[in-house]
Order: structure tokens, then C-alpha cells, then sequence
């Protein structure tokens, strides 16, 4: 029979089967849920500085959107590592304590072949999160920058104090008894308007100072209070409000914001290539070629978190506990923490790039040998050597 071409065995050695889609099934539930958990858990603190900084700065709810939008890739970067070993755990551990992995086993599929549609699984997210570091964060990184930068710079200014007052232009004039909330909550309130070349005189149990919902104008919304008119040929008359709404200024004028390339973290990596091929001193040419090769050594980890949280999940039989979660996770949190070490002393020329690249390579060993030796590999080939050493006499 005409021997088949390498490429289609190749293909059709790769095609999923029934266990690789029975693994994959297995194996998407609880990715989602953990990578849903971890990037709330990431997001909660910096959304709690942004909300404040909004409510202070009396900003719109669409900027807080975009500032949130503009944050995700750079959790989501730092969630999938996390995710991907949480959920492989998870099904591998439960799989064994069913002794699913043992029926597998006795059929002649070892541990390697169980979790082969895992380990493609974390070459696909390896890709995607060299795309991800090299492409759509540095994007991100400014965009977060330059909407922090005119969410922090908007508004009116200099803001109101207690007691004092404050002339957003030279007709207006305005007090307030109590300031609260920065500047933009205010109680018994008193304006003096002489626009149109007449006085008013305005009062105000309650006062809040906010944008228009165009961006163009500072506008205060008063509640109960009167409106005192003085014409110069008409009698003063009074008028009584329960809501009033007056404009005070245009918005500041903000400056616009710096074009990006300034950080080596806003470039992208072609970008970062290009610049050290040309020799651009812009920026740091130790900076560059650290940020360089600290994306590569975190994309190409990524496809060996499987093998690492599959070889710690095998428990052995009538085991009730497992440090083998909290033994993953102080791998990889301490392999991140050693890796951004490195990426700092490469940057700043204390030390060469195998700061970056020797604990990337130590992960990869720890990871391929735990799961050979779960995998009996190691067992086999002792095996085997013993049976072509010669026997004692």
C-alpha cells in the first residue's frame, strides 16, 4: 500500500478524538468561571480608585466605561496563566480521585496522551497571549493613560471650598456654607449672577456641580431656593424654585496628551524591534531589548502551565488532602515575581538577559519533569536500561 503523506499523518494525528473532545468539554466550564473570578478579583481594587476619582472629578459614566475597557487586556495577560492552571487542576484532580484516569491508563493511553488536548490548548493561548502582550497591551497601556489623563484634568477648577468664595467668570460669584464630595456637593448655597447688566441673587438649600452631558459646560443644579431680580427700571421681584439648573463655565480646556512611544510598554513589539535595529535613542536601548525578550519568555511559558498542574493533581490512592494547588500557584507566582526581577535588572544593564531567559527555562524543566515522572516515563526508561545491563553473576 503507497505510504501516506507526513503532513496528512501529521493532520490526522492531531485531529481531536473522542477523548480529546471529552477533555476539552471537561475542561471549559471551569476555564470560564476561574477566569471570570480571577479578573474580578484583579479588577476590584483598581475599580474602586477609578470610581472615586470619577465621583470626585464629576465625570460621566462613559468614562468610567472606557477606562475599564482600556484595563482589561492588561488583567486578562495576567488572569489566563491563573484560569488555565486552576481549571486543568480542577478536572485533572477530580478525574483522578473517580479513578477516571486509571480506566484511561489501563486501556495502554497514558498520562501524556490524557492531557495532549490541554497541552494544544496552552500552545493556542501561548500565541494568543503573544498577541496580547505584544499588540493589544501596549495599545491599552496608553489609551488607559491618555482617558485617566483627561478624566483626572476635566472639570472646573480651582474647586470650591467651604466658606469661600469662588468667580467662575467675572459676572458670577459663588459661596456655599459646607463643600463636601471635592468640591461638587454643596449646602446653603448663594450666587450673585450680573449677566445681561442686571443683579440676581440666587440661594439655595442644595447645590451639585457636575458636566453637561455634552462635555462643554460646567453646570450647577440647585434645590429649593429662591431667585432675588433686580432691574435697574423695574421693581425686584422674587421667585421661588424647587430645581433650577444654572450653567457657571465652559469646561476647562484640557491640553492635549502626549503621542505614544514614550514608554517601551506602549510600543508594540515590532515596533520595539525596529527601534533597536535603527538604534533610536528615544528610549533606553537596554529597556527595549528587556521588554523585548520578557514578552517572549511570558508567551512561551504559558503552554507548559498544563503539564505543571496536571502532574501536581495526580493524588495518590486514600490521599484526602493536596498541597498541589497551593504548590502550583507558588511556582507560578514566584516564577512571575523572578521574571519581572529579571526584567527590571536586564533594563537597568544589572544584569545580562539570562535573567530573563534562566528562570524561563527552570519553569520549563520543573514542568516537563513533574509530568514525566507522573507520567511513569521516568519508571520505563530504568526499565528499560536494566534490561540491557547485564545481570550480576
Amino acid at each position: 500500500m503507497p505510504k501516506e503523506p507526513f503532513l496528512h499523518r501529521f493532520s490526522k494525528a492531531l485531529a481531536p478524538g473522542t477523548l480529546d473532545k471529552y477533555m476539552l468539554t471537561q475542561l471549559l466550564p471551569p476555564f470560564v468561571i476561574a477566569l471570570s473570578v480571577v479578573m474580578i478579583a484583579l479588577l476590584l481594587e483598581r475599580l474602586l480608585v477609578l470610581l472615586n476619582l470619577l465621583a470626585v472629578g464629576n465625570s460621566h459614566l462613559g468614562v468610567f466605561l472606557e477606562l475599564v475597557a482600556t484595563l482589561l487586556p492588561h488583567y486578562l495577560g495576567l488572569a489566563i496563566p491563573a484560569a488555565l492552571c486552576v481549571s486543568v487542576f480542577s478536572v485533572i484532580r477530580r478525574m483522578s480521585q473517580n479513578e477516571e484516569i486509571d480506566a484511561i491508563n489501563s486501556v495502554g493511553i497514558s498520562l501524556l496522551r490524557i492531557i495532549r488536548p490541554y497541552m494544544q490548548l496552552g500552545a493556542a493561548l501561548g500565541v494568543a497571549s503573544f498577541f496580547l502582550y505584544g499588540f493589544v497591551q501596549p495599545h491599552a497601556r496608553y489609551e488607559f493613560r491618555a482617558a485617566f489623563y483627561f478624566a483626572s484634568h476635566a472639570g472646573w477648577t480651582p474647586r470650591l471650598q467651604s466658606r469661600m468664595f469662588g468667580s467662575p467668570s467675572a459676572d458670577l460669584t459663588i459661596t456655599a456654607e459646607e463643600v463636601t464630595q471635592g468640591g461638587s456637593e454643596l449646602h446653603h448655597v448663594f450666587i450673585r449672577d450680573m449677566t445681561d447688566h442686571y443683579e440676581r441673587d440666587i440661594t439655595a438649600r442644595r447645590g451639585h456641580i457636575r458636566l453637561a452631558p455634552d462635555g462643554s459646560t460646567v453646570q450647577i443644579d440647585l434645590e429649593h431656593g429662591t431667585i432675588v431680580t433686580d432691574r435697574p427700571q423695574d421693581a425686584p421681584s422674587i421667585t421661588t424654585f424647587e430645581h433650577s439648573t444654572r450653567f457657571l463655565t465652559h469646561a476647562s480646556e484640557v491640553s492635549p496628551f502626549r503621542q505614544r512611544g514614550d514608554d517601551e510598554r506602549e510600543l508594540t513589539s515590532p515596533e520595539l524591534v525596529s527601534r533597536l535595529v535603527a538604534h533610536n535613542p528615544a528610549i533606553s536601548r537596554p529597556h527595549m531589548r528587556s521588554e523585548v525578550h520578557f514578552r517572549l519568555a511570558r508567551s512561551l511559558t504559558v503552554p507548559f502551565i498544563p503539564m505543571l498542574a496536571a502532574a501536581l493533581a495526580i493524588a495518590r490512592k486514600r490521599q484526602r488532602g493536596n498541597i498541589g494547588l497551593p504548590l502550583a500557584f507558588l511556582i507560578m507566582v514566584g516564577f512571575d515575581h523572578i521574571l519581572q526581577f529579571g526584567h527590571s535588572l536586564v533594563a537597568t544593564r544589572k544584569a545580562s538577559l539570562l535573567a530573563i531567559w534562566g528562570p524561563a527555562v527552570i519553569f520549563i524543566l520543573i514542568c516537563a519533569t513533574l509530568l514525566l515522572y507522573q507520567s511513569g516515563m521516568f519508571s520505563l526508561i530504568r526499565a528499560r536500561l536494566r534490561r540491557h545491563l547485564p545481570r550480576p553473576a
